[in-house]
Order: C-alpha cells, then sequence, then structure tokens
C-alpha cells in the first residue's frame, strides 16, 4: 500500500512539473512537491531515505545556500553521485520536488544506494526535515536574528533545533562552527560525535564587529571574547561557568581575501583556494569540508571543489549589463550586510559605486529597522555614487544619509528605474555593487533576464 501511494505521489508531481514548466508558471521546484505531499505526505520519507551514501542537512541563518553548493561541488569533484535542491527550494516541498523528479513512477530512485543527498533546510523547517530524511550529517552555519517577524528571536530558532537534534539518531554526526557560541551549544548533551569547524587567523579580529545576536551564556554569564571576528563570532568564553570555543577539527589559517576570491591553510589540505571571498564565505567553505571529511571524502576532492564552485546566483554573481559590472552581493540582515560591507571595505577599492536594495516582504522580514544595526558607515568617504532601490527604498536612501553616504542618484521602487538609473549614472567599463534583499534580489534578476544579461530561473 506505501509502495503504491508513493508511485502515486510520484507520477502527480511529475504530471504537474511538467504543466509548470511547459506553462512557463515557475521552476517547479515546490507546486510539483506540494502535490506530490498532498498524495502521500511521507513521500519525502520514502523516496529520501532510499539515499544510501549520505544524507546531509545544512542550515543556518547565513551562509546555507553556499555551504551546501560547496559540499555538491566537492561531491562531484571525488565523482560521488548526489542529489541537492541546488535550486534553493528549501522547506518539506522543496525536498519533494527534488526527489519526485529524480524518482521513477515506480517510487524508486536509480542508483539511490550509492548516492548521497545535500539539503539545503530552511531554519523553521529542521525538525520536519530531521523527521523526514533521518540524516547521517547535519551542518550548522551560524545562527543571527533574521525575520523576526516569522522566526522570533534566536532562542526560538535554536528551540527548534534542539527540537530537531532529539529525533536525530544518535550515530548521527553533527558539523558546527566552533566560533559561534550559539551553535556550539547544540553540542551540549549531544551523545554522538562532532566535527568542529573554524578561524583560526588573528589578523582578522576587529574592536567594532556589528550587533552581537549572543551575549550570555545559558548559565548566565557574559560571553568574552580573546578574538571577535564578526557580530558574536569568535573565540569566545563563559566568564562564569567557564564554557568556552571548542578545539577544531576542520581550520583556515593565513586568510587572503581578494576581491575575486579567497585562500588559506587548512589542515590536512595544505593550502586552498575559492573563487567566493569574504571572511563569512571561509567559514562556509569550513562547514562544507567539515562534512566532506565525515562523509569520507579525500583532501584532493575537498580542494578542486572549493576551487571549481562558482557562486550561487545572487552570491557574489557577477553580471555584465551594457558594459557595466555588477556585482550582486545578498545581505538579507545585520550580520550578513555587516559582512558585506566588511567585505568592501577591505576589498572594494576607492569611490566605490553601490547600489541597495530594501524589500519589505514575507521572505525578507516585514520589520525593516534592522537596517539601522547595519554598519553603513564603515564605507563613509568610500563611496562615490549610490542609488537605493526595493519597496523600501526611501527608508535605505535615510539610513545612507545618516551614514554619511553621498544624497543616492535616484531612490527608485522598480528594478528596472533603479537599473536605468545605474546605467545613466555610470559608464561601460564601471563597476556597481549591487546590496539587496532576498526578495529584491529576486526581482532585479527577473528585470536582468528580461535585458538578457541573466538566464530566468525558468529555463
Amino acid at each position: 500500500m506505501r509502495g503504491a501511494r508513493t508511485a502515486a505521489a510520484v507520477a502527480a508531481g511529475k504530471l504537474t512539473g511538467a504543466a509548470t514548466r511547459a506553462l512557463r508558471r515557475g521552476g517547479g521546484t515546490a507546486l510539483p512537491g506540494l502535490v506530490a505531499l498532498r498524495v502521500d505526505p511521507g513521500v519525502v520519507a520514502a523516496l529520501g531515505r532510499q539515499l544510501g551514501s549520505g544524507r546531509v542537512l545544512v542550515t543556518g541563518t547565513n551562509g546555507k545556500t553556499t555551504a551546501s553548493r560547496l559540499l555538491a561541488g566537492m561531491l562531484a569533484a571525488a565523482g560521488r553521485p548526489y542529489l541537492h535542491n541546488r535550486e534553493g527550494s528549501n522547506m518539506v516541498r522543496g525536498f519533494a520536488s527534488l526527489l519526485v523528479r529524480r524518482a521513477d513512477l515506480l517510487g524508486r530512485i536509480p542508483g539511490a544506494d550509492g548516492m548521497a543527498g545535500v539539503f539545503e533546510t530552511d531554519e523553521a523547517t529542521f525538525p520536519a526535515a530531521v523527521r523526514a530524511l533521518d540524516p547521517d550529517v547535519m551542518v550548522v552555519t551560524n545562527l543571527f536574528r533574521d525575520q523576526l517577524d516569522r522566526y522570533g528571536e534566536v532562542d526560538t530558532v535554536a528551540g527548534l533545533w534542539r527540537e530537531g537534534l532529539a529525533a536525530v539518531r544518535r550515530d548521527a554526526v553533527l558539523v558546527l562552527n566552533a566560533d559561534d557560541p550559539s551553535v556550539a551549544a547544540l553540542a551540549d548533551g549531544w551523545p554522538g560525535r562532532v566535527h568542529w569547524f573554524g578561524i583560526d587567523d588573528p589578523a582578522f579580529a576587529r574592536e567594532g564587529t556589528g550587533a552581537a545576536d549572543a551575549r550570555w551564556c545559558a548559565c548566565g554569564g557574559d560571553y568574552v571574547y580573546e578574538r571577535r571576528y564578526f557580530a558574536h563570532v569568535g573565540w569566545w568564553r563563559c566568564a562564569a561557568c567557564g564554557r568556552s570555543r571548542p578545539a577544531t577539527d576542520t581550520t583556515a589559517r593565513a586568510i587572503r581575501l581578494e576581491l575575486g576570491g579567497a585562500s588559506w591553510e587548512m589542515d590536512g589540505a595544505g593550502r586552498v583556494e575559492m573563487r567566493l571571498t569574504g571572511l563569512y564565505n571561509v567559514a562556509n567553505a569550513l562547514a562544507a569540508a567539515g562534512a566532506a571529511r565525515v562523509l569520507g571524502l579525500d583532501e584532493a576532492a575537498v580542494r578542486r571543489g572549493l576551487r571549481e564552485t562558482s557562486a550561487a546566483f545572487g552570491r557574489q554573481e557577477v553580471v555584465l549589463l551594457e558594459g557595466r559590472e555588477l556585482w550582486l552581493l545578498l545581505a538579507k540582515n545585520p550580520a550578513g550586510a555587516n559582512q558585506v560591507l566588511l567585505l568592501l571595505e577591505q576589498a572594494g577599492g576607492p569611490e566605490m559605486a553601490i547600489a541597495g536594495l530594501l524589500n519589505d516582504r514575507f521572505a525578507d522580514g516585514q520589520d525593516v529597522s534592522w537596517i539601522w544595526d547595519v554598519e553603513y558607515e564603515l564605507l563613509a568617504g568610500r563611496v562615490a555614487r549610490c542609488w537605493a532601490g526595493g519597496d523600501r527604498a526611501e527608508d535605505l536612501a535615510l539610513r545612507l544619509d545618516y551614514a554619511g553616504w553621498p544624497r543616492p542618484l535616484a531612490a527608485a521602487q522598480s528594478p528596472a528605474a533603479l537599473l536605468d538609473a545605474v546605467l545613466a549614472g555610470t559608464a561601460p567599463g564601471d563597476r556597481v555593487f549591487v546590496i539587496p534583499t532576498y526578495t529584491a534580489m529576486l526581482d532585479l534578476r527577473a528585470e536582468l533576464a528580461r535585458r538578457g544579461a541573466v538566464r530566468s530561473a525558468l529555463e
């Protein structure tokens, strides 16, 4: 009975996906899964648990898309078959769509015994993902304040993660960020194996590191820092109970950051490099490398995966538009935005041109007061031209004015109007850094696709 129901769900999902793509009503990353789940609520478990070469969940506030993409690149470099929700549909319906697409009409995934699964997982979806997929490895990148109207405070998200971990097999492995005390706390009471990753480079410690979203230990004591890299991430300990940053298994030292990429010394792998840059992406790469090591990949595959994996859309993606070079740098919360600004301070050069886009839709968080926790002042005096865009363009323009940036050349709500203003204010050969929130990035890429600068998500 179960097999017949799963097969019916696969057939319904495939039919829905074909219709969706034929009608150009979406990319087929969510609706087929919704239909399949309606037919068989257990379809994700029935299909996903067929994957016998390691099922990996990757979650966190920031970096889960990049970390899972890098891990997929390492698996590809190792020649190991895998499934990955690459399009970023990271809820259970997205998992269902991916699995249905790869299954046959009998409800089987060909070659599943030797196949791994890399599932980027929304923070709030984590408990349901654990129950459905019975993961072998769970990766947590970081925990920051994000979309408070959707997720609640960071303690709420941490509670969801602990709920998910309570349902995990004890022989599963946690891959955790040792530099984030909130993530490290997930190991408290965990009886199984933990693989820790973190940064060991005092050159990147800073006095001003942005708003911290973890100030107190569970015992009530204050966190104190030997080093802080950004927000509450660094070499920490509790002044009261003595709990402290664990020793790391996968570590980055002697880091070099340039606009076009990053390199560092990684224990056991020598000097590695990747196309992405920024200290936050080094941490994402360590998360992926730690998971790859847990899965038994060799160091050559780890190095090659880092070196060859390109940016996900909107995350250090470079787009050419009428001779201008647009660098898309997604920033959806204070911690992420501060890291983007820090990267530009370090590697953006003098007299930068920057366009910011701010939306307040459900997927962004409808309270945009978080922009006042972003240290735009870091770039005061370094910005020659700027533009404000998105649904809340005027709010962003006001914030940039308080930060000492020049008056925006335009405050345009529509992406078409913003791009027209950017083209009018620049010349061929110019570079413009574009910093959008999530839905603003999707809107902008849709307009860039309409102009032929990027491929549409439907293609």
